[in-house]
């Protein structure tokens, strides 16, 4: 793990598209598209990270948790929380005093993070909610710590959801954005690329019959701010002390910034 910069060139979008991997959008048609790619991974979201990532993601959401620095007794926003890895840690950590709040625009995968947390007990301190990163329906200081976890990427304006962010976290409060990003050494990239667009969506069509999502998943990976372009973004929202980690070479980062 390593904290070092690297530097690609940013996408550039006017005021009405944006891009969906590698295809030019209607911004009001992104969200849409999105929101079919997660209704239809949904099911199999947990087994195909397990093996898309071979159990690495459990490593990376483990030091997220450890920078997360929750505390008993703590409020934790898990905003793109999907099937629930990080709320249950945090529900262990913050306790009957605390309670984690996991939010997600997409109501196939809230249900899946519902169902998978109850059936392990992980319940009376995690509420659920669907909500829109972009407009978060939260009182402003709210939140201790916000996490927002492998989702980030497929948010149609980052900035303003980033900017949501920073409203409802408390003065002092932290938040840290787990992210694929851009691998800092080239043979690692070219094997990186070759295993993304070639081999992930034929996993995606023998684990969960859809080669297109896990298609788009590849490019909307190569479409996400690299490293340096993302740590800017937060700091443009308010972020201070931000800095970035990266993690299996820079495959995947972790940004950390704080509300003063």
């Amino acid at each position: 793990m390593t904290d070092i910069s690297a530097q690609t060139t940013p996408v550039v979008e006017d005021n009405e598209t944006t891009h969906f991997g590698f295809t030019t959008v209607a911004k009001e048609e992104k969200v849409t598209k999105v929101a079919q790619v997660f209704h239809s991974v949904a099911a199999k979201y947990d087994i195909m990270n397990d093996l898309m990532s071979g159990g690495i993601h459990r490593l990376w959401k483990r030091f997220t948790i450890d920078c997360a620095g929750a505390r008993p007794g703590q409020c934790i926003l898990d905003l793109g929380g999907g099937t629930g890895d990080l709320t249950a840690k945090f529900s262990r950590i913050v306790g009957d005093k605390g309670h984690v709040i996991l939010a997600d625009i997409n109501n196939s995968m809230l249900n899946v993070g519902r169902d998978k947390l109850r059936d392990h007990g992980v319940v009376g301190n995690v509420h659920y909610v669907q909500a829109n990163a972009e407009e978060l329906p939260f009182p402003d200081n709210y939140f201790d710590c916000i996490t927002i976890s492998f989702c980030l990427r497929n948010v149609t304006d980052k900035d303003k959801a980033l900017r949501s962010m920073f409203r409802v976290l408390k003065p002092g409060g932290r938040l840290l954005v787990l992210e694929f990003s851009k691998p800092v050494l080239d043979p690692l990239s070219k094997v990186y690329d070759a295993y993304s667009f070639h081999i992930l969506p034929k996993m995606g069509q023998l684990i969960a019959n859809d080669a297109d999502s896990y298609r788009y998943l590849a490019e909307s990976i190569r479409m996400h701010p690299d490293q340096e372009t993302l740590k800017g973004m937060m700091e443009e929202a308010g972020f201070e002390q931000t800095r970035y980690y990266n993690l299996t070479g820079g495959i995947v980062a972790l940004h950390r910034g704080y509300k003063f």
